[in-house]
């Protein structure tokens, strides 16, 4: 056997207008033990994936009346519900502007059912870890300031809202301020050992973390490159803000 069936019923809406992809993607999650709902066209996609209690979103990009990019960008406007970009599109162009746009994962046609498996467990696992007590304290880094406690992040007083994902990678930053964390590690620690490899979707990450908390994204002071190797945080003085 291939895999090995959930222990709860959580929810995956498919997206694509090839009907035996909706009908392969179907049958192998539903013996997984998830629950199923399909969308054919990009509308009826986004309209379905606002709805409460859905769990993850599998996205083809080439859908007809909205492609996949216009429903990623609007379902990001409203809401975190985890995206796994699954498409024919092997560009990687494509790949990172998909990443970049707050997909949590990116699949191309063809796959086995294994690896579509293992990624769907991956990202669910990043959404909703083992519960663990949340870590005291609080750090600040220039106009940042995070309050592990709460789980609340703040720039310059206004708070600000981070993924799961965003906010694993933040806080593996905090944990060792100032010293530089290779590609490797970050993507094992925080996607897990399957994507240590994969520093497209660590740089992705990156971009967009940096757009919610760096005062100029393009010239970072808080989470700078270490180019080849990895990155580090910064702690700046409230007077560097």
């Amino acid at each position: 056997m291939d895999y090995v069936p959930t222990m709860t019923k959580q929810t995956i809406l498919a997206i694509d207008d090839e009907v035996r992809v909706l009908q392969l993607l179907r049958t192998t999650l539903q013996l997984a033990g998830y629950n199923v709902l399909t969308a054919g066209t990009g509308p009826e996609g986004l309209q379905m994936a606002q709805q409460p209690g859905l769990d993850l979103v599998l996205l083809d990009l080439g859908l007809p009346g909205l492609n996949g990019f216009d429903v990623l960008m609007r379902l990001r406007q409203v809401c975190d519900t985890p995206v796994i970009i699954v498409t024919a599109w092997e560009d990687e162009d494509n790949k990172v502007r998909g990443l970049e746009l707050g997909a949590d994962d990116y699949l191309t046609k063809p796959f086995s059912r294994r690896e579509l498996l293992a990624r769907i467990q991956a990202v669910l696992r990043r959404y909703h870890p083992t519960s663990r007590p949340a870590a005291p304290g609080r750090f600040e880094s220039g106009r940042l300031q995070v309050d592990l406690g709460k789980r609340q992040i703040t720039i310059a007083g206004h708070e600000v809202h981070l993924t799961p994902t965003e906010y694993s990678l933040l806080t593996e930053f905090i944990s060792h301020p100032g010293r530089v964390l290779l590609h490797s590690y970050l993507l094992s620690t925080v996607w897990g050992p399957e994507y240590r490899d994969d520093v497209t979707i660590l740089r992705a990450s990156i971009y967009r973390l940096r757009q919610k908390i760096e005062a100029d994204p393009a010239h970072p002071q808080i989470i700078r490159s270490e180019p080849g190797v990895g990155y580090l945080l910064v702690q700046l003085s409230s007077s560097s803000a």
